[in-house]
């Protein structure tokens, strides 16, 4: 991994101008999502620190937890064309991608017309993913990969920028299809949904049990959100933080020399943490008013980017560890 090089002053200048303005248009964004979503702060900061830097996430938690609620809030607040799927076992293929249906004019020629499904929306919730059928689920997976759908030879790009914010019951596991680790690791980070804290419940039971409930307000247009994306990735990335992220990644994996985590973790994460690693450390740091990542950010973001990269063992699983239990030892170690 390169090091970023080194701005001229006049690009120095003009990127901390950016930045700035970045910086307000990111907490209008923070306000916005705030007024309707209470009590998960770290929840609407990983989400967002998700779609800032340009990726996808997958959203755990048990019923009742303002998931489906913070989708449609971020369509609003960020002006974009959110849409839900509903997963479930006979969703096919063609429910979310599209399909070709015949045609007939007036004088009685037939042709092929692509009408374009769900899929084709900038904000796409995929409620209860695992609910699908692996086909349906790669059929999705796919498009988050390529940002384009095939169908009958014909490639159709989806609108930029395209995110999917997918969810996941932790508890029902019934008649659920488990996604695979290589479709797991498209996501840029898993985002657990814990319960609110008591004060954040109270304020929940009396600002949404009235006659005015808050509404969302649009704040952002998707083509001012591409900009703050293409701005993070320019974003400067201290040698420190880089060895950092190396160093936590490959701590991770078996086989390189670490007793504990040989014993531990059966397979660990790929490349691909790392660049998430490096871009979500990027996105948390504008996210926060700051115009570099730190070690800081890469500890406060280990647990969402690698907990699903990582598998532990049957002898760590049989002593109850949790993969959070690991990636916090590993952290430790920063």
């Amino acid at each position: 991994m390169s090091v970023m090089v080194k701005e001229s002053p006049i690009d120095e200048k003009q990127m901390i101008a950016e930045a700035e303005k970045a910086l307000s248009d990111i907490s209008r964004v923070r306000d916005g999502v705030g007024k309707v979503i209470f009590g998960q702060e770290s929840v609407i900061e990983r989400t967002l620190v998700a779609i800032l830097a340009g990726g996808h996430a997958l959203l755990v938690g048990v019923p009742g937890l303002a998931k489906t609620k913070l989708v449609e809030t971020l369509g609003v607040v960020l002006g974009l064309d959110a849409r839900r799927i509903q997963f479930t076992p006979d969703l096919m293929p063609s429910d979310i991608l599209g399909s070709e249906v015949m045609e007939q004019d007036d004088i009685g020629k037939r042709s092929f017309r692509f009408i374009r499904g769900p899929i084709f929306a900038q904000l796409l919730m995929a409620d209860e993913i695992n609910r699908a059928s692996p086909r349906t689920q790669s059929a999705l997976l796919q498009s988050m990969q390529e940002y384009h759908v095939t169908i009958a030879g014909a490639r159709h790009d989806l609108p930029a920028p395209f995110h999917v914010l997918a969810t996941q019951n932790p508890l029902e596991q019934e008649g659920t299809y488990p996604l695979p680790e290589a479709q797991l690791d498209r996501f840029l980070m898993q985002v657990d949904i814990l319960y609110p804290e008591i004060e954040a419940e109270r304020r929940i039971l009396l600002e949404t049990t009235g006659v005015d409930e808050a509404k969302p307000e649009n704040v952002l247009d998707p083509a001012r959100l591409r900009e703050i994306q293409t701005l993070i990735r320019r974003m400067p990335v201290p040698e420190s933080v880089v060895e950092a992220i190396l160093k936590l990644v490959r701590s991770a994996r078996p086989g390189q020399g670490d007793a504990e985590t040989d014993k531990n973790i059966a397979w660990g994460p790929g490349p691909r943490a790392s660049q998430a690693l490096t871009l979500c450390a990027r996105a948390r740091a504008l996210y926060d008013g700051r115009l570099a990542p730190s070690i800081d950010d890469v500890r406060a973001l280990a647990e969402p980017v690698l907990q699903h990269r990582m598998a532990l063992t049957f002898a760590a699983r049989a002593e109850g560890m949790s993969v959070r239990d690991v990636v916090a030892k590993l952290t430790k170690g920063l």
